[in-house]
């Protein structure tokens, strides 16, 4: 088990404080093992087995709480003694209905520390996040990222063929594939089934959904065009190529839910000049590369989409905000903010055509502020260019502690 230090570091500030601790992202990210390190943590604190109730609602053992009454009455049964403080994980809190109204009492009770972990964007919708007002703190858990793929790998005995990187870009990072062996049929398999369990719990379930079929073919459709602009009369169109009719709106409530189980991410576009966000022509990012391997299948000669997915999932667990950006009609990939800082960023499969070489460096140059300015791709040997842009291998990038 890898010790996501990441993560743990990001809730320590906020153990034994009085907000609640609400953990999210997609199935099988590794929320659940967060939890159990966290756990570990508390106990290396002398914190008492007694004093943690644990609630996992994917196991059949939690069935019987449906609803925030049973919830209530299930932690309070677990207590053995009330003057000791006592710390809640619950994981999958969405299966529980209205549980905010259970977590809001007990935390003003004062003598609980609350962590949730959920698999929904609108896990924090409005109504809860006002109920819950300033007394929680929301943290996103992504799947492994390239570094944290390494560790694992170059832990295990077993010997493949492919680089550390390719396998990466083949099989994403979801880390139950790190218990398995690494045969593409295998894999492909495993992350098949994720796929259709985050779909048909999170998203057709959820969503009372009829148009199984139809949710597929639209998902297939955002994985084979991820790092495309993607508008949902694009895809109703192309379903009407196919011979099989579907109106922008179910397109795009299709979208949403697909997002809001976190399958998918809708990046807007920025405009640099006007300096506001546009509506329009948004591109949406898968939330692990490895489901086009499970939809489609690896191909190397279109991967690009896939690299730029790789370089926004490491730019955002690093905390960045992004957004792609538009320069005039140029277009630059992603513009990344945190704080006061800002990074421009190219991604591209190589530089070996000046065409290619010209294009992009040629949105970057349009940029006219100082803040830092990258190209990247899978070449080598590329230097710094002579207008200031830096030039870095996508491996190298998503290694480095700094950029």
């Amino acid at each position: 088990m890898i010790e996501r230090s990441k993560y743990i570091n990001k809730v320590k500030p906020f153990m034994d404080k009085p907000v609640i601790k609400v953990i999210t992202g997609i199935r099988r990210c590794g929320k659940s093992t967060l939890l159990t390190q966290l756990i570990k943590l508390l106990e290396s604190q002398q914190i008492q087995k007694n004093q943690l109730i644990y609630i996992n609602k994917e196991l059949f053992e939690f069935d019987a709480i449906q609803n925030y009454k049973q919830l209530y009455e299930h932690i309070k049964n677990s207590i053995d003694d009330s003057s000791k403080k006592h710390y809640i994980f619950i994981d999958e809190i969405q299966e529980i209905e209205s549980w905010e109204r259970t977590i809001n009492s007990l935390l003003a009770e004062g003598n609980f520390d609350i962590y949730v972990t959920g698999s929904n964007a609108r896990l924090l919708s409005s109504e809860i996040a006002t109920l819950l007002s300033g007394r929680y703190v929301e943290f996103k858990v992504q799947t492994l990222s390239f570094s944290e793929f390494k560790i694992i790998l170059n832990s295990k005995t077993q010997t493949h063929q492919n680089s550390d990187f390719e396998l990466y870009l083949k099989y994403g990072g979801f880390p139950g594939i790190h218990h398995m062996e690494l045969d593409d049929s295998v894999i492909k398999q495993y992350l098949q089934s994720i796929y259709s369990t985050v779909l048909l719990k999170d998203v057709i379930v959820r969503n009372n959904l009829r148009d199984a079929a139809m949710l597929d073919a639209i998902g297939k459709y955002l994985v084979d065009n991820c790092g495309n602009i993607t508008t949902a009369k694009s895809i109703s169109d192309y379903m009407k190529s196919q011979q099989r009719k579907v109106s922008v709106d179910t397109v795009l409530n299709y979208i949403q839910y697909s997002c809001d189980a976190l399958i998918f991410e809708k990046i807007n576009r920025f405009d640099v000049k006007g300096k506001r966000l546009l509506e329009t022509f948004e591109k949406y990012y898968m939330a692990d590369i490895g489901f086009r391997f499970a939809k489609l299948g690896y191909t190397p000669q279109a991967i690009s989409g896939q690299l730029e997915n790789i370089v926004l999932l490491e730019l955002q667990a690093r905390d960045y905000l992004v957004t792609i950006g538009k320069v005039d009609e140029k277009e630059i990939d992603f513009i990344a903010t945190k704080g006061n800082e800002k990074i421009y960023i190219q991604v591209c499969t190589t530089l070996a055509d000046q065409k290619v070489i010209d294009r992009e460096y040629a949105s970057l140059e349009a940029v006219d502020d100082h803040f830092p300015k990258y190209v990247l791709s899978l070449d080598s040997g590329f230097e710094t260019h002579s207008s200031g842009i830096k030039w870095m291998n996508i491996e190298e990038f998503l290694l480095a502690t700094s950029w």
